[in-house]
């Protein structure tokens, strides 16, 4: 069993910053690779960020590329997503997810992929 928990969410003005954290308990973090998601009322959930195992690979969705940067440190067992220039439309309950994979160099940004998922964060980003 892995435990997935997000931390770091607010109240943020446009233009701001802000750095999520997501703790994973349990061993063996590097098996997993990572990804972070985010869903508003009436909205399917939606792929933000994720990274690989070795956290050598990233991808991110088109509307936060370049404003986003996911990160992971292994040794802490800890996730980041560190958001930039934040928008009005970044306001979203953010949800980190693992991935079991027996590959070092893949990031995945389907959510079949991800097995474990935590209880999300609240950003809210203001005019």
């Amino acid at each position: 069993q892995v435990d997935l928990t997000e931390s770091g969410g607010g109240l943020v003005p446009t233009g701001g910053s802000l750095r999520l954290s997501c703790a994973v308990s349990g061993n063996y973090f590097t098996n997993y690779a990572m990804g972070w998601y985010r869903q508003t009322p009436g909205k399917e959930r939606e792929f933000v960020a994720a990274i690989s195992r070795s956290g050598s690979v990233s991808r991110y969705a088109d509307s936060v590329k370049g404003r986003f940067t996911i990160s992971r440190d292994n040794a802490k067992s800890t996730l980041l997503l560190q958001m930039s220039s934040l928008k009005l439309e970044d306001t979203a309950v953010y949800s980190c997810a693992a991935a079991p994979t027996m590959y070092d160099t893949r990031a995945y940004n389907r959510e079949v992929d991800y097995t474990y998922w935590g209880q999300g964060t609240q950003v809210t980003v203001s005019s």
